[in-house]
């Protein structure tokens, strides 16, 4: 019996330590951290398109798509007499935007984004002419040109319009040649940076250790909470290898800073779970000012030669809504933390008002950030 009663006992602990290690979300390394020096260019460059459907720039407001064509033309051969006034629909300037990721040979194709920048109504159909795209230092990295593929679709007729989408703006797929790289050097004297995308000493802890055990040897050391410096292999082939190792290793990052994201234009509010709340009383109201105009016709007496005027008048009516206190009891979990907030009947207007009153009072435990 004291076997038995031993055995279950070791049964139940191996059963919680199971319990334990399955409810922590362990990440892979290579979804949270980046190597140093590899990342991605971003280019850009400034083009035309052509072949629109009499819904390009009305050069007469846009001059620099007028002088941007002459430019190409002269380029081609084609000589415009000075003080032509070219009436154009077709043409739009655009604006060109690619990344140009890391790694990436000459020859291999991006794919580029066009957006206008007069005022064209619509891109769809339109073709991009050759368009060299440049890099921060002014080099030029890549060439764009293709057919740009528009989702949106617009109609006018009779002063209505109807629009679906985004009519302004398109993508080309593998619409740009990279013509010249980046250099890229993973490793300086045998030691390369590996950097989280979150700052947190807990992960920067985490993440040594799990290197080091994984490996049998100190190669990793944390010099912050965001850069734990690696000691890598000197050969290429046994660098890639190694660091193909190493991004696939798990670790379970640190517990998130709570953080409560508000959308001022949107409206939107967005919470992590690690959000809690304190208890708090709140009142919140909603003033509405209504303005009713009711003009006033005054009519004059027959033969009396006067004229038939318009008197304003207006009603104005002030609404003011109830203000009861509601009491928030301390929330532990998100989930807690959201019934308490929709137990309010709060638009998300007034919610917006309310954490920014509880972030004060300190009833709100966690960072308030608004864009």
């Amino acid at each position: 019996m004291i076997q038995i009663g031993r055995y279950k006992r070791m049964l139940l602990a191996v059963a919680g330590a199971l319990l334990i290690v399955g409810s922590a979300q362990a990440a892979r390394l290579g979804d949270i951290a980046t190597f140093s020096g590899v990342r991605s260019n971003p280019l850009v460059g400034y083009g035309l398109v052509v072949g629109l459907g009499n819904t390009g720039d009305q050069t007469t407001q846009t001059p620099f798509t007028s002088q941007a064509l002459k430019n190409m033309l002269t380029q081609l051969g084609v000589t415009v007499p000075a003080g032509t006034n070219m009436q154009l629909k077709n043409v739009a300037a655009v604006m060109v935007t690619a990344d140009l990721p890391p790694f990436a040979g000459t020859g291999q194709e991006l794919d580029v984004t066009v957006s206008s920048v007069g005022n064209a109504k619509s891109l769809r159909g339109g073709t991009l002419l050759m368009t060299p795209l440049k890099g921060a230092d002014g080099n030029i990295y890549a060439l764009a040109q293709g057919n740009i593929l528009a989702p949106g679709i617009s109609a006018s007729a009779g002063g209505s319009s109807v629009q679906v989408n985004q009519t302004g703006a398109g993508r080309i797929p593998a619409g740009a040649t990279i013509e010249r790289t980046v250099p890229a050097q993973l490793a300086t004297g045998g030691e390369i940076d590996l950097d989280l995308k979150r700052a947190d000493f807990n992960t920067a802890l985490r993440t040594m250790n799990a290197i080091n055990q994984a490996f049998g040897s100190n190669i990793a050391t944390a010099k912050n909470s965001r850069t734990i410096t690696l000691q890598a292999p000197m050969d290429e082939g046994a660098k890639v290898a190694f660091l193909a190792r190493v991004q696939d290793l798990n670790v379970t990052p640190g517990q998130d800073v709570p953080r409560v994201v508000i959308n001022s234009r949107t409206g939107s509010v967005v919470m992590n779970r690690n959000v809690t709340l304190n208890s708090a009383a709140i009142a919140h109201g909603s003033l509405s000012v209504v303005i009713d105009s009711n003009p006033i016709v005054s009519q004059p007496n027959a033969f009396s030669g006067g004229q038939t005027a318009v008197v304003p008048n207006a009603d104005i009516s002030v609404q003011e809504g109830s203000g009861t206190l509601h009491t928030i009891s301390e929330s532990a979990s998100l989930r807690q933390v959201v019934d308490a907030l929709n137990r309010l009947g709060a638009t998300p207007t007034d919610l917006m008002a309310i954490l920014e009153a509880l972030k004060s009072a300190g009833a709100l435990n966690a960072e308030l950030e608004i864009i």
